[in-house]
């Protein structure tokens, strides 16, 4: 871990501080490194399509609405190969809340999601996509009580 120093303004300061406080912040460092690394992941998806990435995809519809439900699980069913997991929220009597769990290519990621959000009757859409580093891997679980030989799977962990 390296140190180094950072010279603010009072007026900067004291909003830091504030923002600290806000998000229960136990010191500067760690609000610091957390904002480091959310600017580093922004400018990454921003400049570079390429790569892989994992993330959310938000959104509330009218389960009312004809045939919404129906197109939008047709769609996350063309999309399995990148869908891991779907949350339903019903949020009142029409209206449901929507969250897809999704990894694969960024670039097949951001257009899928922003065509999705873009179909009528789709509200409130949001992506959040994370970069990651994404690496083919084989090996056995040592020592775990695993029923499987060595394999191979994929994994992924953060970028920052």
């Amino acid at each position: 871990m390296q140190r180094f120093t950072v010279s603010l303004d009072d007026d900067l300061a004291e909003l830091f501080d504030q923002f600290l406080h806000r998000f229960s912040y136990n010191n500067r460092s760690e609000a610091i490194r957390d904002l480091i690394r959310k600017k580093l992941e922004t400018d990454e998806l921003e400049h570079s399509l390429d790569g892989h990435s994992v993330g959310t995809i938000t959104y509330v519809y009218s389960h009312k609405e004809r045939e919404l439900a129906t197109r939008l699980a047709r769609i996350q069913h063309q999309h399995h190969d990148v869908l891991v997991s779907t949350l339903q929220v019903h949020l009142d009597h029409d209206h449901c809340l929507e969250t897809l769990v999704a990894r694969g290519p960024t670039k097949e990621l951001r257009a899928f999601s922003e065509n999705l959000i873009a179909k009528p009757g789709i509200r409130h859409g949001q992506i959040y996509l994370l970069p990651v580093v994404y690496e083919v891997a084989s090996h056995s679980h040592n020592g775990l009580s695993t029923s499987h030989e060595p394999h191979q799977h994929v994994h992924t962990h953060p970028a920052t």
